[in-house]
């Protein structure tokens, strides 16, 4: 590489196609929507960051650069899973003009691959896709021989000629590897339990602290993005985390937050419902009546006056 610094020209440089994701590895495209590598066979890559316009799947086999999603950095552990969506933002945060050489295994389709199929329908119900990098997928051995399985498929389907059967074989199998990930996703949420249960404390603290201070009137009430941008955590990430853990969604577990601390104020005589719900972050009284009483039951006035 020269000593140019024009190296900036690239930092946002958009990944469009299958080719282009190919022969920038120096592989050969077997089929114009999809592709699977074998990274030991890639060349080395520039070291950039990029907008995603694929589908993208990288199974990391080993430590290698610092890459950077949207907004986060991750050290790649081993047997990590990391998934990319069309319209986000990936790569590597330092252009310098070196190269690294890839590893593992990667996946990458056009959404027209699955436009018109049940998987393209179903395709935003794995919400992984939207979460951080740093929130990736960490395989055990038998897990990542069931998803090379499924890439051997696909592999095996794009040595063979394309014919009639081609897209379905290869649009079921993709289907089948991300059914395993939500499974080996929801066995992480199982087997992270410490972590898990630290971010639960520190959701009831966040929102403790939060009706302390006098944020409620400056920006209302804690929307679920905002307590999960406080926790350092996608709201995808942090959602299914909350449903996994507690069998409620995160806009219910912060309901039900809400309702108990507005029933705590509920005592306190020198305080209108008006003015309790004007201080909780409400922009009208009639919006908090109407959940307290879809939660409670009752509403404020009763509650108040049979306790």
């Amino acid at each position: 590489m020269n000593g140019n610094k024009n190296y900036a020209v690239e930092l946002s440089k958009k990944l469009e196609s299958v080719t282009q994701f190919n022969s920038e590895r120096g592989q050969q495209t077997l089929h114009p929507l999809v592709t699977v590598l074998d990274q030991s066979k890639s060349q080395p890559i520039r070291v950039k960051k990029f907008i995603s316009e694929l589908y993208v799947i990288f199974l990391k086999d080993e430590k290698c650069a610092d890459l950077r999603y949207g907004r986060n950095h991750y050290d790649y552990q081993e047997d990590s899973l990391i998934f990319i969506s069309p319209g986000q933002e990936a790569g590597f945060e330092v252009d310098n003009g070196t190269t690294i050489q890839p590893n593992g295994w990667a996946l990458a389709f056009h959404p027209d691959l699955i436009r018109g199929t049940m998987l393209g329908i179903m395709i935003k119900d794995y919400h992984y896709f939207s979460y951080d990098v740093k929130e990736s997928l960490h395989v055990s051995a038998r897990e990542k021989e069931l998803l090379l399985e499924c890439f051997g498929k696909i592999s095996y389907e794009l040595q063979h000629p394309i014919d009639k059967h081609s897209r379905k074989l290869i649009v079921s199998t993709i289907e089948l590897l991300l059914s395993y990930c939500e499974r080996f996703y929801d066995r992480q949420f199982i087997t992270r339990k410490h972590i898990n249960k630290d971010v639960l404390t520190r959701f009831e603290e966040l929102l403790d602290n939060y009706f302390k201070s006098d944020k409620p009137g400056q920006i209302g009430l804690p929307s679920v993005g905002y307590c999960a941008d406080a926790l350092n955590l996608s709201a995808k990430y942090f959602g299914d985390l909350i449903k996994k853990k507690t069998g409620q969604s995160a806009q219910d577990y912060l309901q039900g937050k809400v309702i108990d601390v507005a029933k705590e104020r509920m005592f306190d005589p020198n305080k209108s419902i008006s003015e309790i719900a004007y201080d909780m972050g409400f922009k009208y009284p009639q919006h908090f009546t109407r959940l307290f009483k879809q939660r409670v039951g009752q509403s404020p006035h009763d509650y108040r006056i049979m306790n």
